[in-house]
C-alpha cells in the first residue's frame, strides 16, 4: 500500500494536472470559428513540436532503451488518450456545451476505481463504495442542469454532443488504465520522458489530421483569426499537454489505479470553475453541491487508502 508522503506527492500532482487540463474544456470556446479537427491538429502539431525540442540532448540514449512494444503502446496511447479522445471532446463541447461534456467525463473515475479494485492489494470495493457514490452524487448534480436543451442548440446536436463525449469518456478511460500499467513495468524510462515521448508520437498523428481538418472543415477565417487559434493550441499543448501531462504521469507512479481514478474528478472540478469564469456567473446551488460532494469524495477515497497505523 502507498504510504502517506507519496500519496500526498501523488494526490498534488493529481490535483494539478485536473487543473490544467481542465483548460481544454475552455479552448473551444475561445476558439469558436474553428472546429474539432483544427483544434485537435494544433494543439498536437504543437504538442509534437515542444516534446521533441525537449527530448533532444538525451534522445540517443532514451532511444536505445526502447523497443518494438513500448514503440506500439506510444503508438495507441497517444491515438486514445490524446488525438481521438480531443476530437470527440472538442465536439462534445461545441454541441452540447462545457458543463454537460464535463458531466459524462466525470464518470471516468467511477470507471477507472472500479477496473482498479480488481489489482492486488487495492483496498475492496466495500471501502471504495463511499467515494464512488459521493463522486456520482457530484456528477448527478451537475447533470441535472446541465442535460437540458442549451440555450441555441438543437436536440439533435445535443444528441450528438452527449454521442462524443460518451465516446472520449470510452477513449481516455482505456488509456489512463493503459498508460498506468505501462507506467508500472517501465522502471528504465522516467515518467516524463515517456509523457515528452506520447508528445512526439501525438505529434506524428496529428499530421495526419491535418488533410482531414482542410478537406472537412471550411473557414473563412483572417489572419488574426489564425493567430487566435495559433496562439490557443501552443498555450494548451504546453500547460495541458507538457506540464499536465508531466504531472499525471507522476502520479500514476505514486498512486494505485483505485486512488489515480478519483483524480480525473480534479478535471471536472476545474472544467466547471473554468466554465463559470468564461460565463461570468456563479454556481448555482447545485453546482455548488456537486462541487463540495466531489471534494468529498476525493477525501473518502484518500481516507481509504491510507495505511493503517502501526500497533503500539
Amino acid at each position: 500500500m502507498t504510504d502517506n508522503r507519496d500519496m500526498t506527492a501523488g494526490i498534488a500532482c493529481g490535483a494539478g494536472a485536473g487543473a490544467l487540463w481542465g483548460l481544454v474544456f475552455l479552448a473551444p470556446e475561445l476558439v469558436r470559428g474553428f472546429g474539432p479537427l483544427h483544434l485537435a491538429a494544433g494543439r498536437y502539431l504543437a504538442y509534437g513540436l515542444f516534446a521533441m525540442i525537449l527530448l533532444a540532448p538525451r534522445w540517443h540514449g532514451l532511444r536505445d532503451r526502447l523497443g518494438r512494444r513500448e514503440w506500439v503502446a506510444l503508438g495507441w496511447l497517444s491515438l486514445l488518450g490524446n488525438c481521438l479522445y480531443y476530437i470527440l471532446l472538442a465536439s462534445a463541447v461545441q454541441l452540447g456545451g462545457i458543463a454537460m461534456t464535463s458531466l459524462v467525463i466525470g464518470l471516468l473515475p467511477v470507471a477507472v476505481t472500479i477496473l482498479g479494485s480488481r489489482d492486488g492489494g487495492a483496498p475492496p470495493l466495500s471501502q471504495l463504495a463511499p467515494s464512488l457514490l459521493l463522486g456520482i452524487a457530484g456528477v448527478v448534480c451537475v447533470g441535472w442542469q446541465a442535460l437540458g436543451p442549451a440555450p441555441g442548440g438543437s436536440l439533435v446536436e445535443q444528441a450528438a454532443g452527449l454521442a462524443c463525449a460518451v465516446g472520449a469518456l470510452v477513449s481516455w478511460m482505456i488509456f489512463a488504465i493503459g498508460n498506468t500499467r505501462w507506467l508500472a513495468r517501465l522502471d528504465h524510462v522516467s515518467a516524463h520522458d515517456w509523457s515528452l515521448l506520447l508528445g512526439v508520437v501525438t505529434g506524428g498523428q496529428a499530421l495526419l489530421i491535418v488533410p482531414a481538418a482542410v478537406l472537412l472543415e471550411a473557414t473563412g477565417q483572417d489572419i488574426s483569426q489564425w493567430s487566435h487559434l495559433i496562439a490557443v493550441c501552443a498555450g494548451v499543448a504546453l500547460l495541458s499537454s507538457i506540464a499536465g501531462n508531466a504531472l499525471w504521469n507522476r502520479a500514476s507512479r505514486l498512486l494505485p489505479l483505485t486512488l489515480i481514478g478519483q483524480m480525473i474528478l480534479f478535471e471536472t472540478l476545474f472544467a466547471l470553475l473554468y466554465g463559470f469564469a468564461w460565463e461570468a456567473r456563479l454556481p448555482t446551488m447545485l453546482e455548488t453541491l456537486a462541487i463540495l460532494l466531489v471534494i468529498a469524495s476525493v477525501t473518502s477515497c484518500f481516507t481509504a487508502h491510507k495505511p493503517a497505523a502501526a500497533p503500539a
